[in-house]
């Protein structure tokens, strides 16, 4: 018996050095960079089934943006909310996810780059595309003022470059954020290698990110392609989300994450996260402005900066910008992005300047049955539509892989009975609502005896034209999406993946190696 465990007990050290040895040499020969934990085969391994797994050390920032770390915060009107009949922004408590915000606005000149761009690819064929992204300089406008060198000037002229654009509707500033996430991904696969700078783009021949990876789109080829390990492959093949290189999409930022961004109340943690503390797990005060617990809009420590005014607003009636001399806050309408004071995370003109486009649906219940995590409200669920052998269907003219509502039969077969619709932007507050299983005909009828309807958008922030109070965070407006003015704006954000807290921290509570417990 002793003889046996003798044999067996070699037997075993034996199989665990040969596999030792074997993924020592399979490294060392180049066949692989990981074993599966699972099953024990290869990773990245064409003579083990190929099965790719990528090296991946972590998200980088955008260009232009920064970080803010998500948390729980306290969303709604302030103590001091304007009376109201409609009491649509009671505060609550709500977390939001981890998110990359533009440090500014987006400026004419950035406008400018998309307008230049759809241009190239789509004039000749597709003119209307180009149209229809216009900006409205119309906007400038007014029956008793005169502001024609505004309407001539100021999305045009070299000396507007870095100034917000306006004149955008909703519907504009989310297809520039599709553009935007296209022309990042198209300029990340530059740089990796796998592509080559192509001028010749136009129609449906352009590079869209999902068109590339659905390999719709060659372009021109770069010199650093991706190996394809799978045994039956064609040796070389498309980069995939998997591959860690693309940049999640652009998009607007909803209401919660806008409010949460522009209150800056990392600020207020009495004791920040350090490399030696946890920090502290509680705010001590409530702004009411995006800079700080102080709530005034005049810069109050005692220096050469003293009684300056933070941000862009009308003090008072017919006072826009001061007098002269002593200019209050040294424009007379919009400033350049980089201008005033930064709010905690160091995103500039949270407050003032131009309003800016959120992402939500405007319903004056949002507050009601709210989720408590990424609140929103706004949902039309989408699918790409597919061809009879499953895969997707081909890019349209405009190089985009189409996409098709979700039905309601769809929801239905998902089992997803709590909604029973796709559509969500009136769910529990809006045009129709369910009750016994049958659909029973809403409140809100627009033209008749309300102005919210399902193109009804959110915008919050606060402008060069209006007064204090709109520049809190916590104040909200709405207007349809297809209206654009000279006083709202917009910037984009990026979903942080992965850890909340950036590249440097791993999710979740770490403690090091673990010590077994004797018995």
């Amino acid at each position: 018996m002793k003889r046996k465990l003798i044999i067996v007990t070699l037997f075993c050290v034996g199989a665990s050095t040969l596999l030792s040895s074997c993924e020592s040499s399979s490294r060392k020969r180049g066949r692989g960079d990981g074993v599966s934990p699972t099953t024990g085969w290869f990773y990245n391994d064409r003579r083990f089934g190929g099965y790719d797994v990528a090296e991946y050390t972590g998200q980088q920032t955008p260009i232009g943006m920064v970080l803010v770390q998500g948390g729980r915060f306290t969303m709604g009107a302030n103590d001091d909310e304007m009376p109201t009949l409609d009491n649509n922004n009671v505060r609550r408590t709500v977390s939001v996810s981890s998110f990359y915000m533009d440090e500014t606005e987006i400026t004419n000149k950035d406008y400018r780059e998309y307008i230049y761009w759809l241009r190239r690819a789509y004039i000749n064929d597709l003119p209307e595309v180009v149209w229809a992204a216009e900006p409205d300089q119309t906007v400038w406008r007014s029956p008793l003022g005169y502001n024609e060198p505004f309407v001539k000037n100021y999305f045009a002229h070299a000396a507007y470059n870095n100034y917000p654009v306006v004149g955008v509707n909703w519907y504009q500033a989310k297809d520039f954020c599709t553009w935007r996430t296209d022309r990042v991904n198209e300029f990340l696969l530059i740089q990796h290698g796998a592509l080559g700078p192509n001028w010749n783009q136009t129609g449906e021949d352009v590079f869209t990110t999902e068109s590339y990876q659905n390999a719709q789109y060659q372009g021109t080829l770069g010199g650093n392609l991706k190996a394809d390990l799978d045994p039956n492959g064609s040796g070389t093949r498309a980069l995939n989300m998997s591959d860690g290189i693309f940049m999640p999409d652009y998009r607007l930022p909803t209401e919660a994450e806008w409010e949460y961004a522009a209150l800056g109340i990392v600020g207020n943690n009495p004791a920040p996260e350090t490399k030696r503390r946890r920090g502290e797990e509680v705010f001590t005060d409530r702004n009411t402005l995006p800079w700080g617990p102080r709530n005034t809009a005049r810069y109050d420590i005692h220096n050469m900066y003293q009684g300056e005014i933070m941000g862009n607003f009308m003090r008072g009636k017919g006072d826009v910008m001061g007098v002269a001399g002593a200019l209050n806050d040294n424009a007379d309408i919009t400033a350049p992005v980089k201008s005033y004071y930064p709010n905690a995370w160091g995103l500039y003109n949270m407050a003032g300047n131009v309003n800016e486009w959120v992402m939500d649906t405007y319903r004056p219940n949002s507050h009601e049955d709210v989720d408590e995590f990424r609140s929103f409200r706004g949902n039309d669920y989408m699918k790409k539509a597919k061809q009879e052998d499953g895969t997707d269907e081909e890019r349209d003219s405009t190089g985009h892989i189409p996409y098709l509502h979700v039905t309601n039969e769809d929801v239905a077969n998902s089992g997803r009975f709590r909604t029973r619709t796709a559509n969500l932007y009136a769910y529990k507050d809006g045009d129709t609502s369910y009750a016994g299983g049958a659909m029973i005909s809403g409140f809100y009828k627009f033209g008749d005896n309300s102005l919210i309807n399902d193109s009804t958008k959110v915008y919050k922030g606060g402008s060069w034209a209006d007064r204090a109070y709109w520049i809190s965070p916590g104040a909200r407006r709405f207007i349809q999406g297809n209206l654009s003015t000279n006083t709202i704006g917009f910037r984009c954000v990026v979903d942080r993946l992965g850890s909340p807290s950036g590249n440097n921290e791993q999710a979740g509570n770490s403690f090091g190696a673990q010590k077994k417990h004797r018995r």
